[in-house]
Parts: C-alpha cells; sequence; structure tokens
C-alpha cells in the first residue's frame, strides 16, 4: 500500500510542502490546485521538482462545480476540464478529482450526471487520463458516497471511477460498511481524515477542524476496512484542513501525517487480515508494564538542591555508576537518576534546559519490537556511545528533546541497575512512596494532536476528553492517556500564553517537556508525616479551597483537618476516591506530586488543578520570584 498526501495538508510554501512530505517518507502527493497556482514554476518544472524528490503525483485536485449544469454552463465546464487535462499532462500525472457540485445552478439528477461523466470519461480516455467523481457532504445533489457510486456504475466508462472520503462519509453518520458492496477497481483512490465531533455546519467543520487519523473523534479504521475488503491497492491519502496546521511546522506535520497512515494500515490489517494481502503486520502497540526510571540532567548546585528534595521525599541514594558521574535513588519501585555529566546527551540536554527530566525508561514486554514499532512510524532511534560494562539499551527520540528507553527482562535489559550500578542495594519503604504515578509533560497547544498522535500509535492506550484548566494568567488545556490497567498514565498540558504557570515553564527551559512527577503511596497521610519529619515542605494550599471542600464532600470533620494539615487536596468519582498533594516548586517550574488512589479512581484530580496553580503562583511571588 502506497501512501500520498494533499500538499493543502502541509505549511509552508510549495517547495517546503516537498520537502517536508518527503522527509516524512511518503510515497507521492495529491497537488491542491491552489498550491500549484501559487507556485512560480511551470508545470513541467513542478512535475520534475516532485519526481526528484522521490515521490509520484497520485492526484490532482480540485475540479469543481461540473456536473449536471444547464447550457451554456455545460459546454464551459467541459472546456475547463479540457485545460485541466492539459495541465495533468504537463505535471504528469492521470488521475483528477471531481467533487460533486454545489453550483446553484445544477439540475441533479442520477441519470443527468451519468452522462455528464460518461463524456468526461471518453475526453479523458483519449488522452490516457482518469477522472474520480468524490461526493461533498455538502454537495448541492450528491452528498452521499453511495450515489456517487450510482452515478459512477451508471457511467459505465473504464477511465471514470469513484473517490472516498472518510470525512465526507462518516461526518454525515453514514455507516461505512455500505463501502464493502463497491467493486475495489471502481475505487479509484481513497482520502483519509479524522475530526473531533462537533456539531456545527458541515463545510466550516471540514475546512477547519479535520486531523490526522488517530487524532479524533471519527471511527475511521472501521471506514479503512471496509475500503481494503473491496480489494482496493491503490494509495492511502491524508487530505487535511486544520487552522492549526496551518501555523505549525511542515515537517512535524508530515511525519505525524506518515504515523498516522502507518499506524491505521497497521490497526485495519490486525482487525482484517484478510483483506490486506502481500501487507505485513508491524509490531503490534506496546505494553507499558512499568516506568522503570526518570533521569535527571544536572549541575552543581542545582544537583545538590535536586538531591536534597529527593532526601525530603524519603529517597535514598542506593549506588553510583561504574564510570560516570551518575547516582541512582530509589524508593519503592521507584528509580530516579541523576546525571551530572558535562558530556553525552545529559549534558547537551543540561545546557540547552538548565536541570531537567531528560530521559524516561519503560519497562516492556519487548524492547526490540517496541524499537522496531517507533522505527515503522516514523521515530527517529537514538543512541550514544557505551563505555566498558555499560549496556546498549533501545531508545528512540521523543518530544520536546526527550528520550525513551525500552527496558525487558526477556533481553536482561532489566539487569541494568546490578550492572552499571553493581554496589546499589535496595533502602526499603523510605516514607512510603511505592512507584511512579504518572508523567505530566507541557507543549504549546497547538502541539498537543502531535504528542497524544505519538503515545497512542506507539503504545496501547486510550485518551481522555481534553478539559480546560483556569490558571490566574490564562488556560491550559489538557488531556490524559494512559494504558488500561493504569500501569502508565501521562498527562499532556497544552499552554497558549507564556504567562500561564505551564507556559512559563515551557519558556524558561527553552522547551523541556516534562514539568511534574507524580509518584503513589497507599497510605497518604503517613506519608505526609514522614516527609514533614525529612523536613519536606509541600505547597500551601488556602484555607478557602478546605471550606469548600466541606461544601461539596460528605466528609468528616476529622478528615477535613488531616486535610488541611498536610495541604492534601481531595476528590472522588462513583468508583472511588483521590487524594494529593505537591512539593514546591525548583529548576524553574518543575514539581513533584504524591497521590493515593482509593478503589477504582481513574482520573487526576482535574477539579484541583486550578487551585494548585494559584498556590504555586502565591509561593513564586512570596519566593520574590518574576511574576508570570
Amino acid at each position: 500500500m502506497k501512501t500520498s498526501i494533499a500538499t493543502v495538508s502541509i505549511s509552508g510554501n510549495f517547495p517546503e510542502k516537498l520537502e517536508a512530505i518527503a522527509a516524512a517518507g511518503f510515497d507521492g502527493i495529491e497537488i491542491f490546485e491552489q498550491d500549484f497556482i501559487a507556485h512560480d514554476g511551470s508545470p513541467r518544472e513542478v512535475g520534475d521538482m516532485i519526481r526528484s524528490m522521490g515521490l509520484e503525483i497520485t492526484l490532482f485536485q480540485p475540479f469543481r462545480d461540473f456536473e449536471s449544469l444547464p447550457s451554456p454552463l455545460r459546454e464551459k465546464a467541459f472546456d475547463r476540464a479540457e485545460r485541466k487535462f492539459d495541465l495533468m499532462q504537463d505535471l504528469g500525472t492521470d488521475l483528477v478529482l471531481v467533487c460533486s457540485t454545489t453550483h446553484p445552478e445544477a439540475l441533479g439528477g442520477i441519470d443527468r450526471t451519468a452522462g455528464d461523466f460518461r463524456e468526461l470519461g471518453e475526453r479523458a480516455e483519449k488522452r490516457g487520463l482518469r477522472v474520480g467523481f468524490e461526493a461533498l457532504a455538502w454537495g448541492r445533489h450528491i452528498n452521499d458516497h453511495r450515489d456517487a457510486w450510482e452515478v459512477v456504475r451508471r457511467a459505465d466508462h473504464p477511465n471514470v471511477g469513484l473517490i472516498l472520503d472518510s470525512f465526507h462519509t462518516l461526518s454525515r453518520g453514514i455507516d461505512p460498511e455500505t463501502i464493502r458492496r463497491i467493486p475495489g477497481d471502481k475505487i479509484f483512490f481513497v482520502q483519509l481524515a479524522d475530526a473531533p465531533w462537533i456539531e456545527m455546519d458541515l463545510l466550516y467543520w471540514s475546512r477547519h477542524y479535520r486531523n490526522m487519523p488517530g487524532e479524533g473523534d471519527l471511527p475511521v479504521t472501521e471506514f479503512m476496512r471496509a475500503v481494503m475488503a473491496t480489494g482496493y491497492s491503490s494509495h492511502v491519502s491524508l487530505e487535511i484542513f486544520n487552522d492549526q496546521f496551518r501555523g505549525g511546522r511542515p515537517k512535524s506535520i508530515a511525519r505525524d501525517g506518515y504515523r498516522s497512515l502507518i499506524a491505521l494500515m497497521d490497526d485495519v490489517c490486525w482487525a482484517e487480515p484478510e483483506a490486506c494481502p502481500g501487507l505485513d503486520p508491524i509490531p503490534p502497540r506496546a505494553g507499558v508494564e512499568d516506568v522503570a526510571f526518570v533521569e535527571f540532567a544536572t549541575r552543581d548546585g542545582e544537583a545538590d538542591e535536586l538531591e536534597n528534595i529527593l532526601r525530603t521525599l524519603g529517597f535514598e541514594l542506593s549506588g553510583q555508576h561504574i564510570a560516570k558521574e551518575v547516582a541512582l535513588w530509589t524508593q519503592g519501585d521507584i528509580r530516579l537518576v541523576v546525571n551530572r555529566e558535562t558530556a553525552g546527551y545529559a549534558g547537551s540536554a543540561y545546557t540547552v534546559h538548565g536541570t531537567t527530566a531528560c530521559d524516561v525508561g519503560l519497562q516492556v514486554k519487548s524492547a526490540d519490537d517496541t524499537l522496531a514499532r517507533a522505527k515503522h512510524l516514523g521515530a527517529e532511534p537514538f543512541e550514544q556511545p557505551v563505555g566498558a560494562g555499560e549496556l546498549q539499551i533501545p531508545a528512540i527520540r521523543g518530544l520536546g528533546g526527550s528520550v525513551f528507553h525500552f527496558i525487558d527482562r526477556p533481553s536482561g535489559l532489566s539487569d541494568v541497575w546490578s550492572v552499571e550500578f553493581p554496589d546499589s542495594d535496595n533502602p526499603g519503604r523510605g516514607a512510603g512512596l511505592t512507584k511512579v504515578d504518572h508523567l505530566a509533560q507541557t507543549m504549546s497547544y497547538d502541539e498537543m494532536l502531535s504528542w497524544s498522535l505519538f503515545y497512542t500509535t506507539l503504545f496501547r492506550m486510550r485518551k481522555s476528553p481534553i478539559v480546560d484548566v483556569i490558571d490566574p494568567d490564562g488556560l491550559v488545556r489538557s488531556q490524559a492517556l494512559q494504558t488500561l490497567d493504569g500501569t502508565f498514565r501521562i498527562t499532556l498540558n497544552g499552554a497558549e500564553t507564556h504567562r500561564t504557570m505551564a507556559g512559563n515553564f515551557l519558556a524558561d527551559s527553552f522547551g523541556a517537556s516534562l514539568q511534574h512527577i507524580a509518584l503513589a503511596t497507599d497510605d497518604i497521610f503517613a506519608t505526609s508525616a514522614a516527609l514533614r519529619e525529612r523536613g519536606f515542605e509541600p505547597l500551601a494550599i488556602s484555607e478557602n479551597y478546605y471550606a469548600d471542600l466541606a461544601a461539596r464532600f460528605d466528609l468528616e470533620p476529622e478528615m477535613l483537618e488531616r486535610l488541611r494539615a498536610g495541604n492534601i487536596l481531595y476528590d472522588e468519582e462513583p468508583e472511588g476516591a483521590f487524594f494529593q498533594f505537591y512539593s514546591q516548586a525548583f529548576a524553574g517550574g518543575m514539581f513533584f506530586e504524591i497521590v493515593e488512589r482509593q478503589g477504582n479512581y481513574t482520573g487526576f484530580g482535574a477539579p484541583n488543578a486550578a487551585f494548585r496553580i494559584a498556590a504555586q503562583k502565591r509561593m513564586m511571588r512570596a519566593k520574590g520570584m518574576p511574576k508570570l
């Protein structure tokens, strides 16, 4: 199966679009007419430029308002078509997309429309060209792929076929299973787009809110399964209209598009292997068993401050690396690595970001399979020289300059601690912290879709709806992703302005992503008391919060007092309860969170986020830090 993308999906000028598409690994492009017209090269020069980049021109589009017109508009439509045929031949492409008309004078009628396409097919055949008919969801007379197929069937011409677009079918709620009844050889081209489910005008929804498959709410996988079941074997292409993408980086958008197509087709082939002859599925999405470690790049006094914070959190120094200035701090099943090296990846990460959580290790079933899937999806492998006695652990570059290492048991990679920290020991429970509950990453809001796609295509994770978090100086949008069993949880926090807590961290750290780490305990009150004995200073929460808590929940006065005394926040769902408190911010805005989940609580304390942010900003002002 070959991959393609419409040039309208990518930001930038025409050459920039092509360079980004080629670099992402696509096989071809749909030329969107406006992109071609805006470019200053001749059709032959454009065609040569595209092919010189290793791309083919899969489609020319769109040709609008063609069918069922009265004279003299009908004759003019055929004249326009002949001119576009000239252009296609100069470009070196043989397929044009004709979308169903929206012209106010169009007469409609299946037979009239079929007759127009039969004549257009005759003209195209003389030039060695093909015509594809697409039903726009807002078409005046044809707005359903079933009616478009009936037009193609009645036109009964070998050079006339159907073009299917997932958005036009799914946005109208048309059952994609109806596609299975269409002969695969009469489907000339397939375009894909997802979208969040929004009740609005179809045209506006299409022009502003389409996104990559897997980023929205439409059943694109079911659509593509139906297409493949017909025997379709040509290009699978993306046609995306999105305001965020129009202002994004071309290479990032193209890379996301390629990743989404590969993941989608892999899902289709796993679900319906008989529909994918000759297509070998890539390794399945990885199941994350645990967060194996989080590594900090730091130096000098900042490193000392970080290690002091770890001590107050109940961590103990359990080992030194055999060859590097790297320390292992542990508690329960949590491993935090403090890397003071001035060379290598950690050294460069510190130079760019200051003290930063630069590397996350994930325990997976198979490190090699996880790496292989990541590479198929376009991720960049990460390697750096290893010294004597060190293990080469599979890794990729994540987003925001981060790195992910993959550790498993069968290959012996989980022995890295005894191999590289030979004198390490297990210091016990410490203050009762047991494991990493979740990680929280910060990015600009317009990058959230990209980050979500990265995780959900690589790992078996479900995503929750995006929620708005109120910051005193703006709005942050937050989305949680987690494995089905909760072994790996991550929250994505998209900042729209640097004045928010999240945006300020992003700006001050020059794009560092991991802003806070949530650590789990089985008894938050015992942990809180143990940390106070170690000198831990929690983030102070206002008295007003606890007065409101008493009004919102039926909590005993003793429980309220215990929460107030520990600066512990509370939330509950029908399935369980959630307790959380925070460290004070360090290193430009990073912090730790301590949580306890009771019952089957699956959230992240979202109702408390605004109060946490307000408390953090009060603390920053009290310490004389600049006002955000």
